[in-house]
Protein backbone atom coordinates (compact mmCIF):
# COMPACT_ATOMS: atom_id res chain seq x y z
CA UNK A 1 0.00 0.00 0.00
CA UNK A 2 2.89 2.15 0.90
CA UNK A 3 4.64 1.56 -2.67
CA UNK A 4 1.05 2.45 -4.26
CA UNK A 5 0.94 5.99 -2.47
CA UNK A 6 4.44 6.67 -2.96
CA UNK A 7 5.29 5.33 -6.62
CA UNK A 8 1.91 4.44 -8.63
CA UNK A 9 -0.02 7.35 -7.58
CA UNK A 10 2.54 10.18 -8.45
CA UNK A 11 3.39 8.43 -11.62
CA UNK A 12 -0.36 8.47 -12.73
CA UNK A 13 -0.77 12.05 -11.95
CA UNK A 14 2.30 13.01 -13.94
CA UNK A 15 1.53 11.10 -16.73
CA UNK A 16 -2.45 12.84 -16.53
CA UNK A 17 -1.09 16.08 -16.64
CA UNK A 18 1.25 15.47 -19.50
CA UNK A 19 -1.70 15.04 -21.66
CA UNK A 20 -3.60 18.17 -20.66
CA UNK A 21 -0.16 19.94 -21.19
CA UNK A 22 0.12 18.06 -25.04
CA UNK A 23 -3.82 18.86 -25.68
CA UNK A 24 -3.37 22.72 -24.80
CA UNK A 25 -0.41 22.81 -27.06
CA UNK A 26 -2.12 20.95 -29.94
CA UNK A 27 -4.92 23.35 -29.59
CA UNK A 28 -2.72 26.34 -29.68
CA UNK A 29 -0.47 25.87 -32.72
CA UNK A 30 -3.00 23.60 -34.57
CA UNK A 31 -6.42 25.33 -33.83
CA UNK A 32 -9.65 23.80 -33.02
CA UNK A 33 -10.85 20.97 -36.21
CA UNK A 34 -14.22 22.32 -36.97
CA UNK A 35 -15.89 20.54 -39.34
CA UNK A 36 -18.19 22.74 -42.11
CA UNK A 37 -21.39 21.42 -43.42
CA UNK A 38 -22.39 22.18 -46.82
CA UNK A 39 -26.15 22.19 -46.15
CA UNK A 40 -26.32 25.92 -45.74
CA UNK A 41 -29.78 28.14 -45.92
CA UNK A 42 -30.90 28.97 -49.11
CA UNK A 43 -33.69 31.88 -49.22
CA UNK A 44 -36.78 29.64 -50.58
CA UNK A 45 -39.51 32.79 -50.42
CA UNK A 46 -40.39 35.46 -52.80
CA UNK A 47 -41.62 39.11 -52.46
CA UNK A 48 -45.24 39.63 -54.13
CA UNK A 49 -46.56 43.21 -53.88
CA UNK A 50 -50.08 43.88 -52.69
CA UNK A 51 -52.57 44.23 -54.61
CA UNK A 52 -57.07 44.93 -54.64
CA UNK A 53 -59.79 43.96 -56.47
CA UNK A 54 -61.84 46.69 -57.58
CA UNK A 55 -65.28 47.00 -56.17
CA UNK A 56 -68.67 48.26 -55.92
CA UNK A 57 -69.59 51.00 -52.98
CA UNK A 58 -70.79 54.46 -51.87
CA UNK A 59 -68.54 57.53 -52.26
CA UNK A 60 -69.38 60.90 -50.39
CA UNK A 61 -67.57 63.68 -51.37
CA UNK A 62 -67.67 65.30 -48.13
CA UNK A 63 -64.95 68.09 -47.77
CA UNK A 64 -64.44 70.08 -44.02
CA UNK A 65 -62.36 73.09 -43.92
CA UNK A 66 -61.47 74.69 -40.69
CA UNK A 67 -61.87 78.54 -40.51
CA UNK A 68 -62.77 81.23 -39.03
CA UNK A 69 -66.06 84.05 -38.19
CA UNK A 70 -65.22 87.46 -40.00
CA UNK A 71 -66.60 90.59 -40.30
CA UNK A 72 -67.61 91.45 -44.10
CA UNK A 73 -65.45 94.17 -45.18
CA UNK A 74 -67.11 97.64 -45.36
CA UNK A 75 -68.39 98.31 -49.46
CA UNK A 76 -66.79 101.42 -51.20
CA UNK A 77 -69.08 103.93 -52.79
CA UNK A 78 -67.46 105.82 -55.46
CA UNK A 79 -68.62 108.81 -58.23
CA UNK A 80 -70.63 107.61 -61.34
CA UNK A 81 -70.24 111.13 -62.70
CA UNK A 82 -67.49 113.97 -62.98
CA UNK A 83 -68.29 117.22 -61.12
CA UNK A 84 -68.88 118.92 -58.30
CA UNK A 85 -70.90 117.48 -54.92
CA UNK A 86 -73.76 120.20 -54.83
CA UNK A 87 -75.65 118.33 -51.94
CA UNK A 88 -74.78 115.62 -49.03
CA UNK A 89 -77.84 113.99 -48.14
CA UNK A 90 -76.81 111.71 -45.60
CA UNK A 91 -74.79 112.37 -42.64
CA UNK A 92 -71.82 109.98 -41.91
CA UNK A 93 -72.11 107.68 -39.07
CA UNK A 94 -76.05 106.93 -40.33
CA UNK A 95 -77.88 103.62 -40.56
CA UNK A 96 -78.65 103.75 -44.47
CA UNK A 97 -80.46 100.70 -46.26
CA UNK A 98 -79.49 99.65 -50.17
CA UNK A 99 -81.17 102.92 -52.23
CA UNK A 100 -80.30 105.14 -49.52
CA UNK A 101 -79.43 108.68 -51.62
CA UNK A 102 -76.19 109.59 -50.42
CA UNK A 103 -74.94 112.91 -52.12
CA UNK A 104 -75.78 114.81 -54.86
CA UNK A 105 -73.09 115.69 -57.85
CA UNK A 106 -73.87 118.62 -60.19
CA UNK A 107 -71.79 118.80 -63.40
CA UNK A 108 -71.68 121.93 -65.50
CA UNK A 109 -70.76 121.66 -68.92
CA UNK A 110 -70.38 124.81 -70.90
CA UNK A 111 -72.23 124.89 -74.47
CA UNK A 112 -70.89 126.84 -77.80
CA UNK A 113 -72.85 130.24 -78.37
CA UNK A 114 -75.34 130.60 -80.80
CA UNK A 115 -74.48 133.16 -83.90
CA UNK A 116 -76.71 134.79 -86.12
CA UNK A 117 -76.14 136.00 -89.17
CA UNK A 118 -78.50 138.66 -91.10
CA UNK A 119 -79.42 138.25 -94.42
CA UNK A 120 -80.17 141.67 -95.26
CA UNK A 121 -77.05 143.26 -93.45
CA UNK A 122 -74.96 140.35 -93.21
CA UNK A 123 -73.95 141.43 -89.61
CA UNK A 124 -73.85 138.81 -86.97
CA UNK A 125 -75.06 138.66 -83.22
CA UNK A 126 -73.64 136.34 -80.77
CA UNK A 127 -75.88 134.78 -78.11
CA UNK A 128 -74.55 132.98 -75.09
CA UNK A 129 -76.08 129.79 -73.72
CA UNK A 130 -76.18 127.92 -70.09
CA UNK A 131 -73.82 125.62 -69.56
CA UNK A 132 -75.53 122.31 -69.67
CA UNK A 133 -76.24 120.52 -66.25
CA UNK A 134 -75.99 117.05 -65.33
CA UNK A 135 -77.04 116.28 -61.48
CA UNK A 136 -76.21 112.15 -60.40
CA UNK A 137 -77.63 110.74 -57.12
CA UNK A 138 -75.28 108.18 -55.68
CA UNK A 139 -77.05 105.58 -53.57
CA UNK A 140 -76.31 103.07 -51.16
CA UNK A 141 -75.63 100.00 -53.02
CA UNK A 142 -76.03 97.77 -48.95
CA UNK A 143 -77.49 98.55 -45.69
CA UNK A 144 -75.48 99.41 -43.00
CA UNK A 145 -73.43 102.05 -41.47
CA UNK A 146 -72.09 105.33 -43.39
CA UNK A 147 -68.54 106.30 -43.69
CA UNK A 148 -69.15 109.66 -45.05
CA UNK A 149 -65.92 111.71 -45.42
CA UNK A 150 -67.24 113.93 -48.50
CA UNK A 151 -67.65 117.49 -48.26
CA UNK A 152 -70.21 120.03 -49.76
CA UNK A 153 -68.27 121.53 -52.85
CA UNK A 154 -65.67 119.33 -53.20
CA UNK A 155 -64.32 117.95 -56.84
CA UNK A 156 -64.75 114.68 -57.90
CA UNK A 157 -63.79 112.43 -61.17
CA UNK A 158 -65.57 109.47 -62.36
CA UNK A 159 -64.55 106.49 -60.04
CA UNK A 160 -63.43 108.59 -56.88
CA UNK A 161 -64.30 106.52 -53.48
CA UNK A 162 -66.94 109.22 -51.83
CA UNK A 163 -68.05 106.92 -48.86
CA UNK A 164 -68.34 103.49 -47.31
CA UNK A 165 -70.42 101.01 -45.93
CA UNK A 166 -69.82 98.25 -43.39
CA UNK A 167 -72.99 96.18 -43.65
CA UNK A 168 -72.53 94.47 -40.22
CA UNK A 169 -72.76 91.03 -41.22
CA UNK A 170 -70.31 88.31 -40.72
CA UNK A 171 -69.07 85.01 -42.77
CA UNK A 172 -67.12 81.77 -41.97
CA UNK A 173 -64.03 81.83 -44.39
CA UNK A 174 -61.21 79.14 -44.11
CA UNK A 175 -58.30 78.04 -46.14
CA UNK A 176 -58.27 75.59 -49.06
CA UNK A 177 -55.46 73.00 -49.88
CA UNK A 178 -54.70 71.94 -53.12
CA UNK A 179 -56.78 68.98 -52.84
CA UNK A 180 -59.94 70.56 -51.26
CA UNK A 181 -59.97 72.90 -54.30
CA UNK A 182 -59.72 70.13 -56.61
CA UNK A 183 -62.17 68.16 -54.92
CA UNK A 184 -64.50 71.41 -54.37
CA UNK A 185 -64.85 71.63 -57.99
CA UNK A 186 -68.44 72.44 -59.12
CA UNK A 187 -69.55 72.62 -55.59
CA UNK A 188 -72.72 73.84 -54.15
CA UNK A 189 -73.71 77.30 -52.68
CA UNK A 190 -74.21 75.83 -49.47
CA UNK A 191 -72.44 74.56 -46.46
CA UNK A 192 -73.46 73.17 -42.82
CA UNK A 193 -71.19 75.65 -40.48
CA UNK A 194 -70.25 74.79 -36.94
CA UNK A 195 -69.57 77.16 -34.58
CA UNK A 196 -66.75 76.72 -31.56
CA UNK A 197 -68.76 76.50 -28.45
CA UNK A 198 -71.75 77.87 -30.74
CA UNK A 199 -75.65 76.92 -31.37
CA UNK A 200 -76.30 73.74 -32.90
CA UNK A 201 -74.90 73.69 -36.69
CA UNK A 202 -76.76 75.52 -39.41
CA UNK A 203 -76.39 76.40 -43.05
CA UNK A 204 -74.91 78.87 -44.50
CA UNK A 205 -75.45 80.78 -48.06
CA UNK A 206 -73.77 82.44 -50.73
CA UNK A 207 -70.63 79.98 -50.51
CA UNK A 208 -67.65 81.13 -52.84
CA UNK A 209 -64.40 79.84 -53.59
CA UNK A 210 -61.65 82.65 -53.87
CA UNK A 211 -57.93 83.54 -53.73
CA UNK A 212 -56.31 82.84 -50.34
CA UNK A 213 -55.96 86.40 -48.09
CA UNK A 214 -52.52 87.66 -48.80
CA UNK A 215 -52.28 88.47 -44.75
CA UNK A 216 -53.86 89.54 -41.62
CA UNK A 217 -56.55 86.49 -41.68
CA UNK A 218 -57.10 84.68 -38.42
CA UNK A 219 -56.30 80.65 -39.04
CA UNK A 220 -56.68 77.65 -37.46
CA UNK A 221 -53.69 77.55 -34.53
CA UNK A 222 -52.93 73.93 -34.84
CA UNK A 223 -49.45 73.75 -35.56
CA UNK A 224 -49.75 72.20 -39.24
CA UNK A 225 -47.98 73.78 -42.44
CA UNK A 226 -49.76 72.87 -45.28
CA UNK A 227 -49.94 75.03 -48.67
CA UNK A 228 -53.06 76.67 -49.49
CA UNK A 229 -54.42 77.62 -53.31
CA UNK A 230 -57.53 79.36 -52.23
CA UNK A 231 -60.25 80.73 -49.30
CA UNK A 232 -64.01 78.82 -48.47
CA UNK A 233 -66.22 81.66 -47.54
CA UNK A 234 -69.78 81.94 -46.79
CA UNK A 235 -72.30 84.23 -45.53
CA UNK A 236 -73.90 83.60 -41.68
CA UNK A 237 -77.73 84.15 -41.92
CA UNK A 238 -79.52 86.62 -40.02
CA UNK A 239 -80.59 85.12 -36.82
CA UNK A 240 -77.57 83.28 -35.88
CA UNK A 241 -75.39 84.93 -33.07
CA UNK A 242 -71.26 84.60 -34.24
CA UNK A 243 -69.02 86.47 -33.57
CA UNK A 244 -65.74 87.69 -35.61
CA UNK A 245 -63.17 85.79 -34.45
CA UNK A 246 -65.00 82.86 -33.34
CA UNK A 247 -63.07 79.12 -34.72
CA UNK A 248 -65.41 76.81 -36.58
CA UNK A 249 -65.70 74.50 -39.30
CA UNK A 250 -67.72 74.40 -42.76
CA UNK A 251 -68.84 70.96 -44.34
CA UNK A 252 -69.22 70.85 -48.09
CA UNK A 253 -70.79 67.81 -49.79
CA UNK A 254 -69.69 67.77 -53.19
CA UNK A 255 -71.75 64.67 -54.60
CA UNK A 256 -72.28 61.15 -54.07
CA UNK A 257 -72.19 58.37 -55.78
CA UNK A 258 -74.05 55.01 -55.32
CA UNK A 259 -72.45 51.40 -56.55
CA UNK A 260 -69.41 53.11 -58.14
CA UNK A 261 -66.44 50.91 -58.98
CA UNK A 262 -64.11 52.28 -56.52
CA UNK A 263 -60.60 51.54 -55.76
CA UNK A 264 -58.00 52.63 -53.07
CA UNK A 265 -56.89 56.36 -53.28
CA UNK A 266 -52.60 54.75 -53.38
CA UNK A 267 -54.01 52.42 -56.21
CA UNK A 268 -54.39 55.08 -58.62
CA UNK A 269 -51.81 57.65 -60.09
CA UNK A 270 -53.47 61.15 -60.43
CA UNK A 271 -56.57 62.16 -58.25
CA UNK A 272 -58.67 64.23 -60.30
CA UNK A 273 -60.41 63.73 -64.20
CA UNK A 274 -57.83 61.26 -65.32
CA UNK A 275 -55.24 58.40 -63.36
CA UNK A 276 -53.90 55.53 -63.96
CA UNK A 277 -53.50 52.10 -62.41
CA UNK A 278 -51.50 49.26 -62.79
CA UNK A 279 -53.56 45.76 -63.56
CA UNK A 280 -52.41 42.57 -62.45
CA UNK A 281 -52.48 40.32 -65.45
CA UNK A 282 -52.18 36.36 -65.56
CA UNK A 283 -49.12 35.05 -63.25
CA UNK A 284 -45.80 35.30 -64.23
CA UNK A 285 -46.51 39.05 -66.09
CA UNK A 286 -45.49 42.20 -65.36
CA UNK A 287 -48.75 44.66 -64.46
CA UNK A 288 -50.18 46.79 -67.17
CA UNK A 289 -50.11 50.27 -66.68
CA UNK A 290 -53.96 51.38 -67.44
CA UNK A 291 -55.67 54.87 -68.01
CA UNK A 292 -58.57 55.51 -66.39
CA UNK A 293 -61.29 58.23 -65.68
CA UNK A 294 -61.87 59.59 -62.04
CA UNK A 295 -64.94 60.44 -60.31
CA UNK A 296 -65.42 61.74 -56.73
CA UNK A 297 -63.12 60.56 -54.58
CA UNK A 298 -64.03 60.82 -50.24
CA UNK A 299 -60.47 60.73 -49.61
CA UNK A 300 -59.59 57.19 -49.22
CA UNK A 301 -61.40 55.42 -52.49
CA UNK A 302 -61.62 57.39 -55.52
CA UNK A 303 -64.48 56.39 -58.08
CA UNK A 304 -62.83 54.64 -61.60
CA UNK A 305 -65.91 55.97 -64.31
CA UNK A 306 -64.31 54.53 -66.90
CA UNK A 307 -60.98 52.17 -67.96
CA UNK A 308 -61.74 49.71 -65.04
CA UNK A 309 -64.52 46.57 -64.55
CA UNK A 310 -65.54 45.59 -61.49
CA UNK A 311 -63.15 42.58 -60.29
CA UNK A 312 -60.22 43.56 -61.89
CA UNK A 313 -57.20 43.66 -59.92
CA UNK A 314 -54.19 46.17 -59.26
CA UNK A 315 -51.17 46.80 -57.38
CA UNK A 316 -52.90 48.95 -54.18
CA UNK A 317 -49.65 51.38 -54.53
CA UNK A 318 -47.95 52.70 -57.33
CA UNK A 319 -44.95 51.10 -58.16
CA UNK A 320 -41.88 52.86 -57.77
CA UNK A 321 -40.61 54.63 -61.15
CA UNK A 322 -37.81 51.92 -62.59
CA UNK A 323 -39.13 49.52 -59.96
CA UNK A 324 -37.51 48.01 -56.90
CA UNK A 325 -33.72 48.80 -57.95
CA UNK A 326 -34.77 52.73 -58.60
CA UNK A 327 -33.16 52.49 -62.13
CA UNK A 328 -35.28 55.04 -64.26
CA UNK A 329 -35.41 54.53 -67.87
CA UNK A 330 -35.72 58.15 -69.73
CA UNK A 331 -36.95 56.50 -73.06
CA UNK A 332 -40.26 54.37 -71.33
CA UNK A 333 -42.85 56.88 -70.89
CA UNK A 334 -44.09 54.77 -68.01
CA UNK A 335 -40.63 55.57 -66.04
CA UNK A 336 -40.14 58.92 -67.48
CA UNK A 337 -39.60 61.13 -64.20
CA UNK A 338 -38.84 65.01 -64.62
CA UNK A 339 -36.96 64.56 -61.30
CA UNK A 340 -34.90 62.12 -62.51
CA UNK A 341 -34.25 62.54 -66.26
CA UNK A 342 -33.92 66.59 -66.22
CA UNK A 343 -37.46 67.22 -68.16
Amino acid sequence: MGVTRRIIFPALRLLVWAVIAVALVRIAFDGADLDTTSDALTPTGSVSEPTVAAETGTITNLVTVQGAVVADPAVVVRATLAGTVSKVLAADGAAVQAGTPLLEIRQETPQDPIVKTDPVTGEQTTTERKPKVTVEVVKAPVAGTLAMPTLKDQVLSVGDEVAKISPGTLSVSGTLTPDQQYRLIGAPTTAQVTLNGGPAPFECTGLRIGAPATGGGQQPDDGATTSTSGALTCAIPAGVTAFAGLGASLQVTNGEAKDAVVVPVTAVQGSVQNGNVWVVAAEGDEPEQRAVKLGLTDGKSVQITEGLALGDTVLQFIPVPGGADGEVDCDDPAQYDPTVCGG
